[in-house]
């Protein structure tokens, strides 16, 4: 069996689609790891909800930050914004199943037999991967629960920064959500920086790297996650961590790998994302820079579907679980 670990999908369901083709993907042998944001930006996002839910057991997904939003507008403490794209979504006659479906999506995944766990943005340095765990069953039991509007009410916000366990409430789940979904950069003493979105190279050097923060906790054990389009590279060994958002609707074309039991299998798909496939020994073998360049055609057939903000990537295909 074949695990491909994809990034940022964002309703781009043709090319998701073709990405899996040229992968030779089939459920029921192969198994498919999603870093969340199924939704939003790009042109299909109830067309993906279906074909991502239909495939059953064969996925695995993690709620990004535009899942999470889906859902609050969805429970009516939110009202779409003009660059949102998933309306389609919420007037569906099988809407009800679908945010079903998706609300019990996890915030954090972890196989321990292949060694690998996946999230969508990033953990706070403070954490160990155990207690990442628990925090994220700890936030999808509110994020499930019958009152979850009361939450999605107070979700949006950047307070509070600092972990600590004592927090509590909102504050506490807010917390934990952005981490798990927003998280780009920490700064020197530890706390969040969520309004940061360059790419590591800015220059600066009062913020690091969610995964490069001193003395974080996580640091040995092997992550993948989505999120961040601007990262500018894919596999980040030393630090044990492997960013699969490629920027697709930025207009950047993504090349896919899979190496298995099938053999090597190179996919390149224009306007896609990018995948990887996971193994025990978590090398990245040729599909290395896969995220780099998927979405330059989309970007010129979407222009008008797509804003620039567009950013998350279906990222493609790395040989990673």
């Amino acid at each position: 069996m074949t695990t491909y670990a994809i990034g940022d999908i964002q309703g781009c369901h043709d090319e998701l689609r073709a990405l899996l083709d040229q992968l030779r993907f089939e459920p029921g042998r192969d198994r498919l790891w999603l870093a969340g944001d199924l939704v939003n930006r790009g042109p299909d996002s109830l067309k993906t909800l279906r074909f991502v839910r239909s495939l059953g057991d064969s996925v695995h997904a993690v709620l990004g930050n535009h899942d999470l939003h889906l859902l609050a507008c969805a429970s009516g403490t939110e009202t779409p914004g003009s660059k949102d794209t998933f309306q389609a979504v919420l007037d569906a006659p099988d809407r009800d199943e679908l945010l079903h479906w998706l609300a019990a999506c996890p915030l954090m995944l972890q196989d321990e037999t292949l060694g690998w766990s996946m999230l969508h943005a990033g953990l706070a340095p403070q954490w160990t991967l155990p207690q990442a765990l628990r925090l994220a069953r700890e936030a999808q039991q509110t994020l499930q629960a019958p009152d979850a509007a009361d939450f999605f009410r107070h979700m949006y916000g950047n307070e509070p920064t600092v972990w600590s366990e004592g927090l509590s409430g909102h504050a506490r789940t807010r917390f934990v959500v952005n981490c798990f979904t927003r998280l780009r950069y920490c700064r020197s003493d530890g706390s969040l920086a969520l309004r940061l979105k360059s790419a590591p190279d800015s220059g600066r050097s009062d913020v690091h790297p969610w995964f490069a923060a001193d003395g974080r906790q996580s640091r040995d054990h092997r992550i993948v996650f989505g999120h961040w389009s601007t990262l500018g590279r894919v596999a980040w060994p030393e630090h044990r961590v492997w960013g699969l958002d490629s920027g697709c609707v930025w207009g950047r074309r993504a090349d896919g790998h899979g190496t298995g039991n099938r053999g090597d299998h190179p996919a390149h798909v224009r306007g896609a994302s990018q995948a990887g496939r996971l193994n025990g020994e978590g090398h990245t073998p040729k599909g290395q820079t896969l995220n780099q360049s998927l979405y330059r055609s989309l970007c010129r057939r979407s222009s008008r579907a797509f804003s620039r903000s567009a950013a998350s990537s279906v990222a493609a295909s790395h040989t990673f679980l």
